[in-house]
């Protein structure tokens, strides 16, 4: 493949491995595109979200634990206020006899009921702002109206929202995954986004949010202290994704044994509650009397029984299989590069994962390095998530977080709610369907209106563009009969629709 202009690697790095141009275009990173690109490897730069809402896990998860009793109480509250007493007799009526089919004058059951399900629905409506909802609302503000606006590039950014989504969770799980997202994807997957990807398993699978999600707090070794009336057992739905989707992938070889196995070697991660018996509320604990006893044989390897350690060691030999590797390697190359990956690409990325140890900035630089990596055929659409970020790096416009949060569930994808645990998809049939592509176009006349009346919607458009802009996208948005029609045409072009 022929070696390209800067102007091209510039605009192929801010579109296909960050998150678009802002409003200088193209111009930032002219002199040196792959240098700069590289350089965010290098520096490790992932902007940090912050806002006093901003928490660790274990205090929003505290705080949580107050909120739920609260309105605990305050139902039992209500329930008690509708109630009859029935600790002392009521006083005999100072009336004659009642006449056969007469009404007394205490209230009747059903008339209790009703009183009472009108109280208890007057709860489900509280004044105060839900507490899990106020918290995924600062989440988003501090990365939509933070994050994605710090960097020249963005591939630290991007890096980030792909780690979320392979190691999905979701918020409409409990209010413990509503609450605890953002802190999920602050505190285990953007610290270890250019580190070793064995640290960055050991964090997701110990982190409360997963744990919720995959239900391994539910689960209870069969032969276990915890399990002495043979009533409860294993939950086997954390080590099935551990195996299937964040290491080995469908097709790694394991099977309903290992998944099994797995299972009993992660009984006991648990999390505090707020009673504390286990450990600090709201951080990781291993509960010993809830751990399947014994040495265990996983994939042909056997563990000891070493209490947590035993699942330690397991996750660290699944993050260094080669049908991780492969697996790792097909989703970045598939998420960068092509919806069909280009399979010697694959190989060369999975083997420089194997041969570092699962090193990712190494990994990044063997994907970044190949041709492959600036062909400027733009083979990627971007996802909803994507061209909301992209769209407010052009625009430079700062929407209310519910606003965008809105807007993408109306695109598509709902911000950290996903369907299942596999996460969003990550190919065009899925993001370029006709539905999609309509509400795209009320997104972007919704942004293109609240435009400046001084911008020029042809500057804009080959400022950030550059020469990937295509003629026929050039001539549309200048022959737009007004000035945020242009910049609407620009948002629904090709070239930025996809990466």
């Amino acid at each position: 493949m022929a070696q390209q202009s800067n102007d091209v690697y510039a605009a192929l790095a801010l579109s296909r491995f960050g998150l678009g141009a802002d409003h200088n275009g193209i111009a930032s990173i002219l002199s040196d595109p792959r240098g700069a690109l590289l350089e965010e490897i290098t520096e490790r730069f992932v902007p940090v979200p912050v806002g006093p809402q901003l928490q660790s896990t274990a205090d929003l998860l505290v705080a949580l634990y107050a909120f739920q009793e609260q309105r605990k109480e305050a139902r039992q509250q209500a329930v008690a206020a509708v109630t009859p007493q029935q600790d002392k007799p009521a006083p005999a009526p100072q009336q004659g006899p009642q006449l056969p089919g007469s009404t007394s004058a205490q209230p009747g059951a059903q008339e209790m009921a009703a009183t009472m399900t009108k109280a208890v629905e007057k709860l489900e409506k509280p004044s105060a702002p839900y507490l899990p909802q106020q918290i995924l609302l600062a989440e988003a503000d501090a990365r939509f109206n933070g994050t994605i606006r710090q960097p020249l590039i963005g591939f630290g950014e991007r890096l980030a929202m792909f780690w979320a989504n392979h190691f999905a969770v979701a918020i409409s799980k409990s209010e413990e995954c509503h609450i605890l997202a953002g802190a999920f994807e602050r505190e285990v997957i953007r610290p270890h986004v250019f580190g070793r990807f064995s640290d960055m398993l050991l964090a997701v699978e110990t982190h409360p949010a997963m744990l919720g999600y995959l239900d391994n707090q539910q689960s209870i070794g069969p032969n276990s202290k915890a399990n002495a009336n043979k009533k409860r057992g294993l939950n086997e739905n954390l080590a099935r994704e551990t195996l299937e989707l964040h290491t080995l992938g469908v097709n790694g070889g394991y099977t309903q044994t290992d998944v099994t196995t797995l299972a009993k070697i992660i009984t006991g991660w648990t999390v505090a509650r707020a009673e504390g018996k286990l450990g600090t509320p709201g951080t990781f604990v291993f509960n010993a009397a809830a751990h399947e006893p014994g040495d265990q044989t996983l994939l042909g390897l056997t563990y000891a029984d070493n209490g947590v350690g035993q699942g330690r060691e397991a996750l660290r030999d699944l993050a260094r299989h080669p049908a991780t590797a492969q697996h790792i390697a097909t989703k970045l190359v598939r998420h960068f590069i092509a919806d069909v990956p280009p399979p010697a690409l694959v190989q060369t990325v999975a083997a420089t994962f194997t041969k570092t140890d699962g090193d990712l900035s190494a990994v990044y630089r063997a994907l970044l390095g190949s041709e492959e990596a600036w062909n400027p055929a733009l083979a990627k659409v971007r996802s909803p998530l994507e061209f909301m970020a992209a769209l407010l790096r052009a625009s430079g416009e700062t929407p209310k977080p519910n606003v965008i949060l809105g807007t993408l569930t109306a695109m598509g994808q709902p911000f950290w709610a996903p369907a299942g645990p596999n996460g969003f998809a990550d190919t065009a049939d899925v993001w370029a369907s006709s539905e999609s592509l309509s509400m795209r176009m009320d997104v972007a006349n919704m942004i293109a209106n609240a435009a400046s009346p001084q911008g020029d919607p042809r500057r804009f458009v080959s400022d950030s563009l550059g020469p990937l802009l295509s003629n026929e996208t050039l001539q549309a948005v200048s022959r737009a009969e007004t000035r945020n029609q242009g910049f609407a045409i620009a948002y629904l072009s090709p070239e930025f629709q996809r990466r």
